[in-house]
């Protein structure tokens, strides 16, 4: 059984839909799924570009803390998701979030890691842990990457996810529709980021490997990668 539902646009652009249960839960066999899907994306010259989404009314409702609770390894499931989080900055191929319903907790760290999220306004995004006493150790991370330790603060540290205004504001998502306009805002933004051409590829892995370095050494690395173009 396979927790992710694929499809591909007639312009060569995959949907990648997490499929389990009312809320899209993560255990490892789905991010064992997700994080195949989005690595055969990559790998498959057919596709051009990625959006992720979920089924039915939420996007993804984090971890799947009463599995864990009935026996499931926690350490198992951290694995699982550091390593599907880990797959977004490598990718060559541009990808967008359409956030159809609430993305919180570790839901809300695939959001932060995508290029583009577009959201309905109905939706939160964020992490909660916090407010049952429980920090977002891994879930943190992309946040923090995304939009910098004090606006992730205001959601970490209260356990009160961003309304989609709110998540808007900080730049955690850059748009807001209504259910109509979802699918079809992420698809455009996967299609603008194609008019480039070859400079997405080129681009994109350098430009997330630049963003984690020091101004200075960001500046050599880049002039490297500069002149490797023309070798």
């Amino acid at each position: 059984m396979s927790f992710v539902e694929i499809t591909n646009s007639a312009d060569e652009i995959r949907t990648i839909v997490i499929s389990h249960g009312e809320k899209n839960l993560l255990n490892p066999a789905v991010m064992t799924d997700l994080r195949e899907a989005l690595l055969s994306a990559d790998r498959d010259e057919s596709v051009k570009g990625i959006i992720l989404t979920g089924n039915g009314a939420f996007f993804c409702g984090g971890l799947d803390v009463a599995a864990i609770q009935a026996g499931g390894d926690p350490v198992d499931f951290a694995q699982h998701l550091i390593s599907v989080l880990k797959v977004f900055p490598t990718l060559s191929k541009p990808i967008s979030a359409a956030v159809n319903g609430d993305a919180v907790a570790s839901g809300a760290s695939l959001v932060a890691a995508v290029d583009f999220a577009v959201a309905l306004p109905s939706a939160r995004v964020g992490t909660y842990e916090v407010s049952v006493g429980i920090w977002p150790m891994i879930a943190q991370v992309p946040l923090i990457q995304r939009i910098g330790a004090r606006a992730a603060m205001e959601n970490v540290g209260s356990g009160e996810p961003f309304s989609a205004q709110r998540a808007l504001e900080v730049g955690l998502i850059q748009k807001i529709v209504n259910k109509a306009e979802l699918l079809p805002s992420a698809h455009a933004w996967v299609l603008n980021g194609l008019r480039g051409k070859g400079a997405i590829a080129a681009g994109r892995k350098a430009f997330y490997e630049l963003a984690e370095m020091p101004y200075d050494k960001a500046l050599d690395k880049s002039f490297e990668i500069f002149v490797s173009m023309f070798k």
